[in-house]
Protein backbone atom coordinates (compact mmCIF):
# COMPACT_ATOMS: atom_id res chain seq x y z
CA UNK A 1 0.00 0.00 0.00
CA UNK A 2 2.81 2.33 0.87
CA UNK A 3 4.44 1.83 -2.56
CA UNK A 4 1.12 2.44 -4.34
CA UNK A 5 0.54 5.62 -2.34
CA UNK A 6 3.97 6.91 -3.35
CA UNK A 7 3.28 6.19 -7.03
CA UNK A 8 -0.11 7.91 -6.77
CA UNK A 9 1.47 10.95 -5.11
CA UNK A 10 4.16 11.16 -7.80
CA UNK A 11 1.49 11.01 -10.52
CA UNK A 12 -0.46 13.82 -8.89
CA UNK A 13 2.71 15.91 -8.57
CA UNK A 14 3.54 15.29 -12.23
CA UNK A 15 0.01 16.23 -13.33
CA UNK A 16 0.18 19.37 -11.18
CA UNK A 17 3.56 20.36 -12.59
CA UNK A 18 2.32 19.80 -16.15
CA UNK A 19 -0.71 21.97 -15.46
CA UNK A 20 1.47 24.73 -14.03
CA UNK A 21 3.73 24.55 -17.07
CA UNK A 22 0.73 24.72 -19.41
CA UNK A 23 -0.67 27.76 -17.61
CA UNK A 24 2.76 29.40 -17.69
CA UNK A 25 3.08 28.69 -21.42
CA UNK A 26 -0.38 30.08 -22.08
CA UNK A 27 0.35 33.15 -19.98
CA UNK A 28 3.64 33.65 -21.78
CA UNK A 29 1.87 33.40 -25.15
CA UNK A 30 -0.55 36.12 -24.04
CA UNK A 31 2.18 38.38 -22.68
CA UNK A 32 3.00 41.56 -24.56
CA UNK A 33 5.60 41.31 -27.28
CA UNK A 34 7.85 44.36 -27.47
CA UNK A 35 8.48 45.48 -31.04
CA UNK A 36 11.22 48.02 -31.63
CA UNK A 37 10.97 50.80 -34.21
CA UNK A 38 13.96 53.01 -34.97
CA UNK A 39 13.77 56.79 -35.26
CA UNK A 40 16.85 58.65 -36.50
CA UNK A 41 17.42 62.37 -36.92
CA UNK A 42 19.88 65.07 -35.78
CA UNK A 43 19.24 65.63 -32.07
CA UNK A 44 22.39 67.73 -31.65
CA UNK A 45 23.84 70.52 -33.78
CA UNK A 46 22.37 73.43 -35.71
CA UNK A 47 19.20 71.67 -36.88
CA UNK A 48 18.49 69.70 -33.70
CA UNK A 49 15.15 71.56 -33.38
CA UNK A 50 14.01 69.95 -36.64
CA UNK A 51 15.30 66.55 -35.55
CA UNK A 52 13.48 66.71 -32.23
CA UNK A 53 10.28 67.71 -34.00
CA UNK A 54 10.68 64.64 -36.20
CA UNK A 55 11.24 62.33 -33.22
CA UNK A 56 8.34 63.89 -31.29
CA UNK A 57 5.96 63.13 -34.16
CA UNK A 58 7.00 59.47 -34.20
CA UNK A 59 6.86 59.23 -30.40
CA UNK A 60 3.36 60.71 -30.27
CA UNK A 61 2.13 58.03 -32.70
CA UNK A 62 3.81 55.20 -30.77
CA UNK A 63 2.32 56.38 -27.47
CA UNK A 64 -1.16 56.65 -29.00
CA UNK A 65 -1.01 53.19 -30.56
CA UNK A 66 0.18 51.62 -27.30
CA UNK A 67 -2.58 53.40 -25.34
CA UNK A 68 -5.25 52.11 -27.74
CA UNK A 69 -3.80 48.59 -27.72
CA UNK A 70 -2.34 46.72 -30.67
CA UNK A 71 -2.74 43.03 -31.49
CA UNK A 72 -0.93 41.40 -34.41
CA UNK A 73 -1.33 37.71 -35.19
CA UNK A 74 -3.16 37.13 -31.91
CA UNK A 75 -0.26 38.62 -29.95
CA UNK A 76 -0.50 41.78 -27.87
CA UNK A 77 2.13 44.20 -29.13
CA UNK A 78 3.87 47.06 -27.33
CA UNK A 79 5.79 49.37 -29.62
CA UNK A 80 9.10 50.77 -28.41
CA UNK A 81 10.65 53.76 -30.18
CA UNK A 82 14.44 53.70 -30.22
CA UNK A 83 15.39 57.30 -30.99
CA UNK A 84 19.01 57.89 -32.02
CA UNK A 85 21.05 60.92 -33.05
CA UNK A 86 22.89 60.94 -36.39
CA UNK A 87 24.00 64.59 -35.93
CA UNK A 88 23.17 65.17 -39.64
CA UNK A 89 26.49 63.44 -40.39
CA UNK A 90 26.68 60.70 -43.08
CA UNK A 91 29.31 58.63 -41.27
CA UNK A 92 27.46 58.78 -37.95
CA UNK A 93 24.27 57.86 -39.81
CA UNK A 94 25.72 54.55 -41.00
CA UNK A 95 26.95 53.71 -37.49
CA UNK A 96 23.52 54.46 -36.04
CA UNK A 97 21.84 52.42 -38.78
CA UNK A 98 23.98 49.40 -37.97
CA UNK A 99 23.15 49.76 -34.27
CA UNK A 100 19.42 49.68 -35.06
CA UNK A 101 19.89 46.57 -37.20
CA UNK A 102 21.84 44.93 -34.36
CA UNK A 103 19.09 45.94 -31.92
CA UNK A 104 16.54 44.05 -34.08
CA UNK A 105 14.24 46.93 -34.97
CA UNK A 106 11.50 45.90 -37.40
CA UNK A 107 11.61 49.21 -39.32
CA UNK A 108 13.07 52.71 -39.21
CA UNK A 109 11.39 56.12 -39.36
CA UNK A 110 14.17 58.32 -40.75
CA UNK A 111 16.53 59.75 -41.45
CA UNK A 112 15.77 63.48 -41.61
CA UNK A 113 18.46 64.61 -44.08
CA UNK A 114 19.01 63.25 -47.58
CA UNK A 115 22.75 63.18 -46.86
CA UNK A 116 22.19 60.72 -44.01
CA UNK A 117 19.18 58.83 -45.39
CA UNK A 118 21.04 57.78 -48.54
CA UNK A 119 24.15 56.15 -46.97
CA UNK A 120 22.07 54.56 -44.19
CA UNK A 121 19.62 53.10 -46.71
CA UNK A 122 22.08 50.44 -47.91
CA UNK A 123 22.45 49.07 -44.39
CA UNK A 124 18.68 48.80 -43.96
CA UNK A 125 18.36 47.27 -47.43
CA UNK A 126 20.99 44.62 -46.66
CA UNK A 127 19.06 43.78 -43.47
CA UNK A 128 15.67 43.74 -45.24
CA UNK A 129 14.27 46.45 -42.96
CA UNK A 130 11.71 49.04 -44.12
CA UNK A 131 12.95 52.65 -44.00
CA UNK A 132 10.36 55.44 -44.21
CA UNK A 133 11.86 58.92 -44.37
CA UNK A 134 9.56 61.74 -43.29
CA UNK A 135 11.85 64.38 -44.78
CA UNK A 136 14.56 63.23 -47.25
CA UNK A 137 13.83 64.86 -50.61
CA UNK A 138 16.86 64.05 -52.80
CA UNK A 139 15.57 61.89 -55.70
CA UNK A 140 18.59 59.57 -55.41
CA UNK A 141 17.28 58.16 -52.10
CA UNK A 142 14.67 56.01 -53.84
CA UNK A 143 16.58 55.50 -57.11
CA UNK A 144 19.13 52.98 -55.82
CA UNK A 145 17.07 49.89 -56.59
CA UNK A 146 16.37 49.10 -52.93
CA UNK A 147 12.98 47.62 -52.04
CA UNK A 148 13.20 49.00 -48.50
CA UNK A 149 13.22 52.77 -49.17
CA UNK A 150 10.04 54.85 -48.80
CA UNK A 151 9.28 58.51 -48.15
CA UNK A 152 6.15 60.52 -47.34
CA UNK A 153 7.22 63.85 -48.85
CA UNK A 154 7.62 65.06 -52.42
CA UNK A 155 11.11 65.09 -53.96
CA UNK A 156 13.53 67.81 -55.02
CA UNK A 157 12.77 66.83 -58.62
CA UNK A 158 9.36 68.37 -57.86
CA UNK A 159 10.36 71.00 -55.30
CA UNK A 160 13.20 72.58 -57.34
CA UNK A 161 11.04 73.06 -60.46
CA UNK A 162 8.19 74.49 -58.37
CA UNK A 163 10.52 77.20 -57.04
CA UNK A 164 11.84 77.92 -60.55
CA UNK A 165 8.29 78.17 -61.89
CA UNK A 166 7.47 80.61 -59.07
CA UNK A 167 10.47 82.75 -60.04
CA UNK A 168 9.27 82.88 -63.63
CA UNK A 169 5.71 83.73 -62.60
CA UNK A 170 6.99 86.72 -60.60
CA UNK A 171 9.14 88.05 -63.44
CA UNK A 172 12.45 87.13 -61.80
CA UNK A 173 14.62 86.71 -64.89
CA UNK A 174 18.20 86.50 -63.59
CA UNK A 175 19.18 84.10 -60.81
CA UNK A 176 22.20 83.30 -58.65
CA UNK A 177 22.38 79.92 -56.91
CA UNK A 178 24.19 78.93 -53.70
CA UNK A 179 24.13 75.45 -52.14
CA UNK A 180 25.57 74.00 -48.93
CA UNK A 181 27.36 71.05 -50.64
CA UNK A 182 25.14 68.45 -48.93
CA UNK A 183 23.15 65.80 -50.80
CA UNK A 184 20.01 67.77 -49.97
CA UNK A 185 21.16 71.32 -50.64
CA UNK A 186 23.15 70.53 -53.77
CA UNK A 187 20.47 68.21 -55.14
CA UNK A 188 17.72 70.79 -54.67
CA UNK A 189 19.85 73.56 -56.22
CA UNK A 190 20.67 71.40 -59.24
CA UNK A 191 17.00 70.56 -59.84
CA UNK A 192 16.13 74.25 -59.55
CA UNK A 193 18.89 75.20 -62.02
CA UNK A 194 17.79 72.65 -64.61
CA UNK A 195 14.20 73.88 -64.56
CA UNK A 196 15.18 77.56 -64.48
CA UNK A 197 17.28 77.14 -67.62
CA UNK A 198 14.51 75.15 -69.31
CA UNK A 199 12.15 78.05 -68.61
CA UNK A 200 14.57 80.45 -70.24
CA UNK A 201 15.73 82.14 -67.04
CA UNK A 202 19.33 83.32 -66.79
CA UNK A 203 21.53 81.66 -64.14
CA UNK A 204 24.37 84.13 -63.54
CA UNK A 205 26.33 81.95 -61.09
CA UNK A 206 26.23 78.80 -58.94
CA UNK A 207 28.41 78.88 -55.82
CA UNK A 208 28.96 76.37 -53.01
CA UNK A 209 29.39 76.86 -49.28
CA UNK A 210 28.99 74.23 -46.51
CA UNK A 211 26.39 73.33 -43.91
CA UNK A 212 28.55 74.61 -41.02
CA UNK A 213 29.24 78.06 -42.53
CA UNK A 214 28.32 81.23 -40.62
CA UNK A 215 29.87 83.96 -42.78
CA UNK A 216 28.58 84.33 -46.34
CA UNK A 217 29.78 87.87 -47.03
CA UNK A 218 32.41 86.90 -49.62
CA UNK A 219 29.90 84.97 -51.76
CA UNK A 220 27.21 87.61 -51.27
CA UNK A 221 29.55 90.45 -52.22
CA UNK A 222 30.37 88.65 -55.46
CA UNK A 223 26.66 88.05 -56.13
CA UNK A 224 25.87 91.70 -55.43
CA UNK A 225 28.11 92.61 -58.35
CA UNK A 226 26.12 90.22 -60.57
CA UNK A 227 22.90 91.99 -59.56
CA UNK A 228 20.46 89.04 -59.95
CA UNK A 229 16.70 89.33 -59.42
CA UNK A 230 16.77 86.38 -57.01
CA UNK A 231 19.16 84.06 -55.16
CA UNK A 232 18.22 80.42 -54.73
CA UNK A 233 19.76 78.96 -51.53
CA UNK A 234 19.95 75.17 -51.15
CA UNK A 235 20.42 74.31 -47.48
CA UNK A 236 18.85 74.27 -44.02
CA UNK A 237 17.48 77.07 -41.84
CA UNK A 238 20.59 77.13 -39.59
CA UNK A 239 22.58 78.48 -42.55
CA UNK A 240 19.75 79.91 -44.66
CA UNK A 241 18.73 82.33 -41.91
CA UNK A 242 22.17 83.97 -41.53
CA UNK A 243 22.54 83.91 -45.35
CA UNK A 244 19.35 85.94 -45.82
CA UNK A 245 20.26 88.26 -42.93
CA UNK A 246 23.73 89.02 -44.32
CA UNK A 247 22.29 89.56 -47.81
CA UNK A 248 20.03 92.26 -46.39
CA UNK A 249 22.89 93.82 -44.43
CA UNK A 250 24.94 94.06 -47.64
CA UNK A 251 22.06 95.78 -49.41
CA UNK A 252 21.22 93.06 -51.95
CA UNK A 253 17.87 93.67 -53.61
CA UNK A 254 17.48 90.04 -54.73
CA UNK A 255 14.64 87.86 -53.47
CA UNK A 256 15.82 84.77 -51.56
CA UNK A 257 14.30 81.47 -52.74
CA UNK A 258 14.79 78.30 -50.69
CA UNK A 259 13.51 74.78 -50.07
CA UNK A 260 11.89 73.01 -47.14
CA UNK A 261 15.10 72.88 -45.10
CA UNK A 262 14.89 76.66 -44.73
CA UNK A 263 11.09 76.81 -44.62
CA UNK A 264 10.57 76.64 -40.84
CA UNK A 265 9.02 78.78 -38.13
CA UNK A 266 12.55 79.18 -36.76
CA UNK A 267 13.69 81.12 -39.83
CA UNK A 268 12.32 84.44 -38.59
CA UNK A 269 14.47 84.09 -35.44
CA UNK A 270 17.55 83.26 -37.50
CA UNK A 271 17.09 85.84 -40.27
CA UNK A 272 15.31 88.60 -38.38
CA UNK A 273 13.60 91.15 -40.63
CA UNK A 274 15.33 89.57 -43.65
CA UNK A 275 12.87 86.67 -43.47
CA UNK A 276 10.36 89.02 -45.13
CA UNK A 277 12.46 88.70 -48.29
CA UNK A 278 12.34 84.88 -48.34
CA UNK A 279 10.00 82.66 -50.36
CA UNK A 280 10.41 78.97 -49.59
CA UNK A 281 8.88 75.65 -50.53
CA UNK A 282 7.75 72.71 -48.45
CA UNK A 283 7.76 69.19 -49.89
CA UNK A 284 4.28 68.40 -48.66
CA UNK A 285 0.91 69.93 -47.94
CA UNK A 286 0.72 73.04 -45.77
CA UNK A 287 -0.31 72.31 -42.19
CA UNK A 288 -3.59 74.16 -42.66
CA UNK A 289 -4.27 72.08 -45.80
CA UNK A 290 -3.70 68.73 -44.08
CA UNK A 291 -6.96 66.85 -43.35
CA UNK A 292 -6.02 66.01 -39.75
CA UNK A 293 -3.95 69.05 -38.86
CA UNK A 294 -6.19 70.72 -36.25
CA UNK A 295 -6.45 67.67 -34.00
CA UNK A 296 -2.78 66.80 -34.50
CA UNK A 297 -1.52 70.28 -33.58
CA UNK A 298 -3.61 70.22 -30.40
CA UNK A 299 -2.34 66.78 -29.36
CA UNK A 300 1.25 67.72 -30.13
CA UNK A 301 1.03 70.94 -28.11
CA UNK A 302 -0.50 69.13 -25.13
CA UNK A 303 2.10 66.35 -25.18
CA UNK A 304 5.28 68.37 -25.78
CA UNK A 305 4.37 71.88 -24.63
CA UNK A 306 5.42 73.48 -27.89
CA UNK A 307 4.20 73.99 -31.44
CA UNK A 308 4.98 71.86 -34.48
CA UNK A 309 8.20 72.92 -36.21
CA UNK A 310 7.87 71.14 -39.55
CA UNK A 311 8.17 67.37 -40.02
CA UNK A 312 6.27 66.03 -37.00
CA UNK A 313 3.04 65.15 -38.90
CA UNK A 314 5.05 63.29 -41.56
CA UNK A 315 6.90 61.24 -38.93
CA UNK A 316 3.61 60.64 -37.08
CA UNK A 317 1.90 59.28 -40.20
CA UNK A 318 5.00 57.20 -41.02
CA UNK A 319 4.54 55.20 -37.80
CA UNK A 320 0.85 54.63 -38.56
CA UNK A 321 1.72 53.57 -42.14
CA UNK A 322 4.19 51.06 -40.72
CA UNK A 323 1.63 49.67 -38.26
CA UNK A 324 -0.93 49.50 -41.09
CA UNK A 325 1.54 47.28 -42.98
CA UNK A 326 1.96 45.09 -39.88
CA UNK A 327 -1.79 44.67 -39.63
CA UNK A 328 -2.17 43.77 -43.29
CA UNK A 329 0.76 41.33 -43.04
CA UNK A 330 -0.65 40.04 -39.74
CA UNK A 331 2.95 39.86 -38.61
CA UNK A 332 5.82 41.80 -37.03
CA UNK A 333 8.36 39.92 -39.13
CA UNK A 334 10.41 42.56 -41.02
CA UNK A 335 10.25 40.54 -44.26
CA UNK A 336 6.46 40.31 -44.13
CA UNK A 337 6.11 44.00 -43.24
CA UNK A 338 8.30 44.83 -46.24
CA UNK A 339 6.17 42.64 -48.51
CA UNK A 340 3.03 44.52 -47.39
CA UNK A 341 4.40 48.04 -47.92
CA UNK A 342 3.85 48.45 -51.71
CA UNK A 343 0.06 48.05 -51.29
CA UNK A 344 -0.12 50.91 -48.77
CA UNK A 345 -3.18 53.15 -49.06
CA UNK A 346 -3.36 55.06 -45.78
CA UNK A 347 -5.39 58.14 -44.94
CA UNK A 348 -3.80 60.13 -42.12
CA UNK A 349 -2.94 63.61 -40.92
CA UNK A 350 -1.04 64.52 -44.09
CA UNK A 351 -3.72 63.08 -46.39
CA UNK A 352 -3.79 59.90 -48.47
CA UNK A 353 -0.48 58.05 -48.87
CA UNK A 354 0.12 55.63 -51.72
CA UNK A 355 3.52 54.70 -53.13
CA UNK A 356 4.88 54.12 -56.62
CA UNK A 357 7.24 51.27 -57.48
CA UNK A 358 10.27 53.18 -56.11
CA UNK A 359 8.71 54.10 -52.77
CA UNK A 360 7.89 57.70 -53.69
CA UNK A 361 4.48 59.28 -53.23
CA UNK A 362 2.21 58.86 -56.23
CA UNK A 363 0.83 62.34 -55.76
CA UNK A 364 3.35 64.83 -54.36
CA UNK A 365 2.37 68.32 -53.22
CA UNK A 366 4.62 71.39 -52.98
CA UNK A 367 3.58 74.31 -50.76
CA UNK A 368 5.02 77.81 -51.07
CA UNK A 369 5.46 80.20 -48.15
CA UNK A 370 6.53 83.73 -47.35
CA UNK A 371 7.11 85.50 -44.01
CA UNK A 372 5.09 88.40 -42.67
CA UNK A 373 5.74 90.03 -39.28
CA UNK A 374 7.94 87.07 -38.36
CA UNK A 375 5.24 84.49 -39.16
CA UNK A 376 5.47 81.80 -41.82
CA UNK A 377 2.57 82.48 -44.21
CA UNK A 378 1.08 80.13 -46.84
CA UNK A 379 1.20 81.50 -50.39
CA UNK A 380 0.23 78.74 -52.80
CA UNK A 381 0.06 74.98 -53.39
CA UNK A 382 1.42 73.14 -56.43
CA UNK A 383 0.20 69.58 -57.08
CA UNK A 384 2.76 67.49 -58.94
Amino acid sequence: MEQKAKVKMLRQMLIGATAIMSVAAATDAMADQTVKIGSVEPLTGGIAHLGKDNENGARLAVEEINAKGLTIGGQKITLQLEGLDDAADPRTATQVAQKLVDDKVVAVIGHLNSGTSIPASKIYSDAGIVQISPAATNPAYTQQGFKTTYRVVATDAQQGPALAAYAQSKGLKSLAIVDDSTAYGQGLANEFEKKAKALGLKVVSHDATNDKAVDFRAILTKIKGENPDAIMFGGMDATGGPFAKQAKQLGLRAKILAGDGVCTEQLSDLAGAASENVVCSQAGAAMEKMPGSAAFVTKYQQRFGQGVKFNAPFAYDSVYILVDAMKRANSTDPAKILAAMPATDYKGVIGETTFDSKGDLKHGVISLYGYKSGKKTFLDEVKM
